[in-house]
Parts: structure tokens; sequence; C-alpha cells
């Protein structure tokens, strides 16, 4: 790719909600309707941030960290966090500079094979 691509690292938990969704589904929503390159939502085995509070898989609940990883072109996912100004309960944000090893070329919509066949 020719293109210098980063990583938007969002982090917030899986208890977290915007209204009736998960933020971390909101969150992934938005990126795809923004067309960034990709995006990935990570649960935590465990967590904690600025307060002492652990994130965990428990038995009758879930409350675990959340990261959400999201690759495209530094401007856009600059506009992509300010377009995030009205959810509460994201934690940390962070940018990072990656070196894409491999960027598979994009496939047609009509040219993807339904789920469940190979």
């Amino acid at each position: 790719m020719p293109v210098a691509i980063k990583v938007l690292k969002i982090y917030t938990d899986e208890s977290a909600y915007f209204g009736d969704h998960k933020v971390f589904e909101v969150v992934a929503t938005r990126a795809r309707a923004a067309q960034v390159a990709g995006a990935t939502v990570v649960k935590a085995l465990l967590g904690f941030g600025h307060t002492p509070h652990e994130h965990r898989r428990h038995v009758l609940n879930d409350d675990q960290s959340v990261v959400i990883e999201i690759l495209d072109e530094e401007s856009k996912l600059r506009a992509f966090v300010a377009s995030l100004s009205d959810l509460e309960h994201l934690g940390p944000m962070t940018l990072q500079e990656i070196e894409v090893l491999h960027w598979p070329a994009a496939r047609a919509p009509e040219a993807a094979e339904p789920h469940g066949e190979a």
C-alpha cells in the first residue's frame, strides 16, 4: 500500500453503553460508515485504567476491557476521532505508526463468498 497507514486504538469496556447499544458496537458501526480501511474489536482477559477497578470476565456478567483497533491514513483517523465526541465511556485513544507488511487487494462485494462456503 503506497500510503502511510496508522493504527488508532480506542480503549473502553464491554459494559459501556451509548443508549441501547454497547459503545464498542457503536464505534465499529461508525467506523464502517466512515469507510475506514479496517477495524477490529478485541476483548482483553484483564485490564485496569485510571481506577484500580479490574475489568475481567465474571460468571454472571461481562465487564472485560475492550480495545478497538482501526487502520487508515492519519487524516482520516483524526477526523473519525472527532466524530466520536458525543460518546461517553471511551478511554484513552492512541494513534501509532505501523509498518504494513501485507495489504490484501480489496475484493468486490459481489465476488465475496457467502458465509459458510469455502
